[in-house]
């Protein structure tokens, strides 16, 4: 097996997060699903959009920003995403160009616009996203660039993008790909409607030891299991992946691997501004850990730290200096 040229490659959702904050009551006027995620289309994101406060628009999409934590942290990254020929598209491409990560898939012509996600922050922090996949969603198994893939340590892929068909395709492809040039697969569920919709997949690619190294939250692992209890439900899974880490908001987060379980605590935080992205960044730290063969409590506390950055200001993305904090804090 050849050495690796990155440490990690991602195929995720090319989108441009639209991040506002709101009161408690917008959320219901506009009947959001709050703390949730919710697909929808360009009229309803039009709609929303036009209801909005004064926002702030950033890159953003969950593989995408973990992406941008690695690479914050000093790893080799690629990703492989669809944008559009449009002004986001160049936003999006320049964005991941300018935090360092290889972004060459090239643009879609024609009808839909690049992604969006529009997202409404209440008081408490809490963020309720609405998604308009754009271009996203018609990524196909043509645009991968084969031998990119096999030159990563690390293939990880977002669970959100599972939903459309054309990229479901090219991420199975991806795995394909991957595991043949003894590659890690890494998989984050992303939201417990995802799971509902195509937990048979993830349960079969599970079972079939297609993933090497699995994220989830409480509730996902939840939707996953069929267990309301988390410590029953993580037992169920634990054997049957390599590396399973799961996340569990102001209660820290638990990992396994190799017959080993790690766990710590949440980072403490003066205020919670935005948990946008605290999942993503969560994988980033943890991730800059693994690739470097760090011990599992060490890796759960780069998560950890890096989480605790992110939700402390509006954004998915870091804006300190990663390195540094873990560096001060480890």
């Amino acid at each position: 097996m050849t050495e690796p040229r990155y440490d990690v490659i991602a195929i995720g959702n090319a989108v441009v997060d639209v991040i506002a904050s709101c009161p408690e009551d917008l959320i219901d006027e506009l009947q959001l699903n709050r703390g949730g995620m919710t697909l929808i289309d360009e009229a309803r994101a039009d709609e929303l959009y036009d209801a909005m406060p004064p926002a702030r628009e950033v890159s953003g999409g969950s593989a995408a920003n973990t992406l941008a934590g690695l690479s914050t942290l000093g790893l080799q990254c690629a990703f492989i995403g669809q944008v559009a020929e449009d002004q986001l598209g160049k936003v999006f491409r320049h964005d991941m160009r300018a935090t360092g990560i290889d972004f060459d898939t090239p643009a879609r012509s024609g009808e839909p616009a690049t992604g969006r996600v529009l997202i409404f922050v209440t008081p408490d922090g809490e963020r309720t996203m609405n998604t308009f996949l754009g271009a996203g969603q018609f990524l196909p198994a043509a645009a991968l660039d084969e031998d990119l893939i096999a030159s990563a340590a690390i293939l990880y892929l977002e669970g959100y993008l599972w939903d459309p068909e054309e990229p479901r395709s090219a991420m199975r492809r991806a795995i394909e790909v991957a595991r043949r040039a003894g590659r890690k697969v890494a998989f984050t569920a992303s939201e417990s409607f995802v799971i509902e919709r195509h937990g048979d997949d993830f349960r079969d690619l599970i079972e079939r030891g297609m993933i090497d190294i699995l994220f989830v939250n409480e509730s996902e692992l939840a939707t996953l299991t069929g267990l309301d209890d988390f410590d029953a439900g993580f037992d169920a899974i634990a054997p049957k992946v390599p590396v399973l880490v799961a996340t569990r908001s102001e209660r820290g987060a638990v990992a396994h691997a190799h017959g080993t379980r790690a766990v710590v605590s949440a980072e403490p935080i003066d205020h919670v501004i935005d948990t946008t992205g605290a999942g993503d960044q969560f994988a980033a730290g943890f991730l800059s850990g693994y690739a470097k063969g760090m011990d599992l409590e060490e890796c759960l506390k780069r998560g950890a730290i890096a989480a605790a950055e992110v939700i402390s200001h509006y954004g998915p993305r870091p804006e300190a200096d990663l390195k540094a904090l873990i560096a001060e804090k480890l």
